[in-house]
């Protein structure tokens, strides 16, 4: 899992030199909710709301996601992705499919079975507040 992690992380950069892993988790995450607040995501991933704020600040800064009030409460923020995050995340979910297709090509399909259904059960799986990322 370790050795997964590290080469997640490490392929993040070279799929965008400005998307880090955790960049592209949280768009992902606003594309997939169609966004949500700060807080949410915070929550969502357990990460400390200051770290939630740096990153959602660089995103900005890069013109990938834009806060609009909520229209439900005005006092709220809701980030959303912008087109340019849209086709950011478009890009990189592409190259980063055809990085799997090409590592698992040789699969034999009753592997490529085993596998997935293995990452759904490891992925049902509630999170039990551990520190499962150590290591």
């Amino acid at each position: 899992m370790t050795a997964f992690a590290r080469r997640a992380r490490a392929s993040a950069g070279r799929m965008h030199p400005e998307l880090s892993l955790v960049s592209y988790t949280l768009l992902g995450h606003l594309e997939e909710r169609d966004g949500c607040r700060a807080t949410d995501l915070a929550a969502h991933y357990a990460l400390d709301k200051s770290t939630v704020s740096r990153q959602v600040s660089a995103l900005e800064r890069a013109g990938l996601v834009e806060r609009r009030p909520d229209p439900d409460d005005q006092r709220v923020q809701v980030l959303h992705l912008t087109e340019a995050g849209r086709q950011i995340l478009a890009q990189v979910t592409r190259r980063r499919r055809a990085a799997f297709r090409e590592r698992l090509a040789d699969w034999e399909e009753g592997d490529l079975v085993r596998f997935a259904a293995y990452l759904e059960r490891y992925n049902a799986r509630p999170d039990t507040g551990g520190d499962e990322g150590a290591g």
